[in-house]
């Protein structure tokens, strides 16, 4: 809690000309510049009854800011926090699954504080159900041409060669597939910066008639979209939670003449079943409801229909694909598996076939953090890290490596002594596998032939596993050249 320049937790004076109170929780006085003959700042004034008569309240909108009490009302007009009107392609929960409120218990306790036997019976019910999947997955770690300079640019830190090698490993993945080509729409979920966009544009060349959709529900800073500038790709950024977008309803999209491309790198937990259920269910399935003729039927006699449709069955007529299908691909890092949630989960048919419901996916949601967040203990450090991360999802400065955002109640150190660290990553890897094959399920019901495949090196990232999707009437990524 904040005290002012008086607490006797106080030590030195505020720089001169800036504000004299003492925030605790930063363990330093306030910045912020202070007007000819003040103590305090604005947002600090009211701290100080002395110096200013007027009260400060905190924004009923949002609490992180204070108003003067007198100018409320007019604040609120004005406030970056009000409620704006919401776009178009804004429904709410529109992506997000049914909510079954008898499913869930009203409390679960953290793992640490199940007792041994009962740590045990989950980790059976685990094992039992992943009995016949195959933990190991093959290996596509690939790069692309574009991004070779980027890569060996001496100026590079560790971080940002990171970076580019996923992001490489991703591009190369889209191209195998043969989803890098012109006259379709990229939807980069979780967006960030834009920088994976950003290298599929110049892997793209002067491909013709591209769009970019950045969906990011965070104003974001430094931005690499806006830089683009070409004639032939154009980039729209949607600052909307994945929960409430609907892609019909975007004017490029809504005549449906772009195949689209639904993008990510390490689209965070909740939010790679949100992007999932926004393109196969809310998206293709507009499609099939407004029972539209098939865009490779008005395009059929068009010299460039390969370049739209490269992955068709061959030796039907013209090339064109049996069935067109809205959704051309998927190509999605995974990515911390502990912040998943029952209700969104595309999986639940899948759990449920297996005999698990809520309650297991909750622990093995929460378990799952043990494939990567390794042995090391929870400090007052870790918990600010937690913090900064939980704010910022997608920043590209962070990676989400260590399971997490450090969660107490489930660190290694304060569960009983059944397993070995090794036995716990394994548990943790068959908790994040399960999760992802109810995801290969609900695509393969949807008309997709899905597959896991790791993309990078564990060195690179822990979080090293890509989900690719093509149509059923396409080749399957196991086999394509």
């Amino acid at each position: 809690m904040a005290t002012s320049a008086t607490s006797p937790h106080a030590t030195g004076f505020p720089a001169e000309g800036r504000c004299g109170y003492y925030v605790e929780k930063k363990k330093r006085f306030c910045r912020m510049v202070v007007a000819a003959g003040k103590r305090f700042c604005g947002e600090h004034a009211g701290a100080a009854e002395e110096e200013d008569a007027r009260k400060r309240i905190l924004c009923p909108l949002d609490p992180k800011h204070t108003v003067y009490e007198d100018q409320l009302a007019k604040h609120l007009k004005k406030c970056n926090s009000r409620e704006k009107p919401k776009p178009d392609f804004y429904i709410q929960d529109i992506n997000a699954g049914l909510k079954d409120e008898t499913e869930i218990p009203e409390q679960l306790v953290p793992i640490s504080s199940l007792s041994e036997e009962q740590l045990e019976k989950l980790i059976k019910k685990l094992r039992k159900a992943s009995e016949g999947l195959d933990s190991t997955l093959k290996d596509h770690i690939m790069s692309h041409p574009a991004l070779h300079s980027a890569l060996n640019d001496p100026k590079n830190g560790d971080s940002a060669t990171k970076h580019l090698k996923q992001q490489a490993s991703i591009v190369g993945n889209i191209e195998k597939l043969k989803l890098l080509g012109p006259r379709r729409c990229f939807v980069e979920f979780g967006a960030g910066k834009g920088r994976l966009s950003h290298w599929v544009d110049i892997a793209l060349k002067d491909a013709e008639k591209v769009h970019f959709i950045l969906v990011e529900k965070v104003t974001t800073r430094f931005k690499v979209d806006g830089k683009h500038r070409k004639k032939n790709s154009v980039f729209e950024r949607l600052q909307i939670d994945i929960q409430h977008l609907c892609l019909n309803k975007i004017p490029v999209l809504r005549e449906g003449k772009l195949p689209v491309v639904g993008i990510g790198k390490h689209l965070c937990g909740v939010a790679t079943d949100l992007a999932l259920r926004c393109l196969v269910e809310t998206y293709a399935a507009s499609f099939e409801e407004r029972n539209e003729e098939p865009l490779a039927k008005r395009i059929k006699n068009d010299k460039t229909e390969k370049e739209i449709y490269p992955l068709t069955k061959e030796g039907s007529e013209k090339n064109v694909p049996e069935k067109w299908n809205p959704v051309a691909g998927i190509v999605i890092a995974l990515c911390c598996h502990h912040r998943c949630d029952w209700r969104h989960y595309v999986g639940k048919e899948y759990f449920r076939a297996l005999g698990l419901g809520a309650v297991e996916f909750h622990y093995f949601q929460r378990m799952s953090s043990w494939a990567t967040c390794g042995m090391r203990k929870t400090s007052l450090e870790d918990s600010n890290i937690t913090t900064k991360r939980q704010d910022n999802q997608n920043d590209d400065s962070e990676e989400h490596d260590d399971g997490g955002y450090r969660i107490t109640d489930d660190g290694a150190d304060n569960l009983p002594g059944l397993l070995s660290i090794e036995e716990k990553k394994k548990t943790g890897h068959l908790c994040k596998l399960l999760i992802d094959q109810g995801r290969i399920q609900y695509l393969q019901q949807k008309g997709f032939s899905p597959a896991l495949q790791y993309y990078t090196d564990p060195l690179v990232s822990l979080e090293n596993v890509l989900l690719t999707a093509l149509p059923d009437h396409s080749s399957s990524p196991e086999t394509t050249a």
